[in-house]
Formats: structure tokens, C-alpha cells, sequence
């Protein structure tokens, strides 16, 4: 499992496990948390998104 933090506001953190790799894309894990809490969800992010988001500095590997 491959793990990326997401660019985010002082005093959060954010971070996406990659989960499974598809054929159209990548199925993840976000996680957010802030003041104590954790929020936690599985998604499906599209090949182009992702790579995108890796381009433009949104997610940088850990």
C-alpha cells in the first residue's frame, strides 16, 4: 500500500492510501484529521485526476 499526503491547512492532516490499482483508476483510503478527530473515507480517484493531483503538488509520496 502506497501512502501520499495531501496538501492541506495548518493544523490538519491529510494523507490517501492507495488500496487496489483498476484498469480506469485507483481505489483509496483518505484520511483526515484534525482537532482529535479522525475522518476516514474509500473512494474511487480516476487515472487522470490522480496523476494530475501528482503533477500539480496536491499529493506528494510520503
Amino acid at each position: 500500500m502506497t501512502r501520499y499526503a495531501i496538501k492541506s491547512d495548518p493544523g490538519r492532516t491529510e494523507f490517501m492510501d492507495v488500496l487496489q490499482e483498476t484498469a480506469n483508476g485507483y481505489m483509496v483510503r483518505v484520511t483526515r484529521e484534525k482537532d482529535g478527530y479522525e475522518k476516514v473515507l474509500d473512494e474511487f480517484i480516476s487515472r487522470e485526476l490522480f496523476e494530475t493531483c501528482i503533477n500539480t503538488g496536491f499529493l506528494y509520496n510520503m
